[in-house]
């Protein structure tokens, strides 16, 4: 047997989108730090395709997770996304919904999980997901609802940066200095407020 190697790249949805992705990065990052998580991802929709894709990650895989895809429809992160609702599960092992194999296809299997919907005017932009959080921040509704309140003002972030974020991502608009201001204010507002009820 040979390692993994890179002779098979995984295709990027969208042209490089600097503003788009250094959003994104930032709410990784904070949820990670928030939840106290092994890991955290932002995966978007793809309506076009019907899947979801890896645009952020903070910590585990995060080496080369980004721009990984999957069928929207598979595991918990494609329940999240169908079903518009969050979800926690404290024991992978046990939940029926989640889906070892595309787990260990990512070469990270997490023993728990909290995801939330990307939402911005009825419409679902991707999901938020939080792996291995500390137990003390996952096994409470008032945990998982801060992660949805999160997951929608970080829904409302990219809006600002792009009013389509998937029109924009395939046109690769770019961000003006008050746009991308006004989003990483918001995003800040927002860390801000999770961390003082922490």
């Amino acid at each position: 047997m040979t390692p993994r190697t890179e002779s098979a790249p995984v295709p990027a949805p969208a042209p490089f989108d600097a503003p788009r992705d250094e959003l994104l990065q930032s709410v990784v990052d904070v949820a990670r730090a928030i939840f106290g998580a092994a890991a955290s991802s932002v995966l978007l929709l793809d309506e076009e395709a019907d899947e979801l894709v890896f645009r952020a990650v903070s910590g585990e895989g995060q080496e080369f997770l980004v721009g990984r895809r999957f069928p929207a429809g598979r595991g918990i992160a494609g329940w999240v996304a169908t079903s518009g609702e969050p979800m926690v599960v404290d024991d992978l092992a046990a939940d029926p919904s989640f889906d070892r194999s595309l787990a260990e296809s990512t070469a990270y299997v997490p023993n728990s999980l909290m995801a939330a919907p990307l939402i911005s005017e009825a419409r679902i932009l991707g999901v938020l997901e939080v792996l291995d959080a500390s137990p003390q921040a996952r096994s409470s509704v008032r945990e998982l609802d801060l992660l949805a309140m999160f997951a929608r003002q970080a829904a409302a972030a990219l809006r600002v940066i792009t009013p389509d974020p998937l029109a924009a991502a395939s046109a690769g608009r770019a961000l003006e200095g008050a746009q991308r201001e006004d989003a990483l204010r918001l995003l800040g507002s927002l860390e801000q407020v999770l961390r003082g009820t922490g």
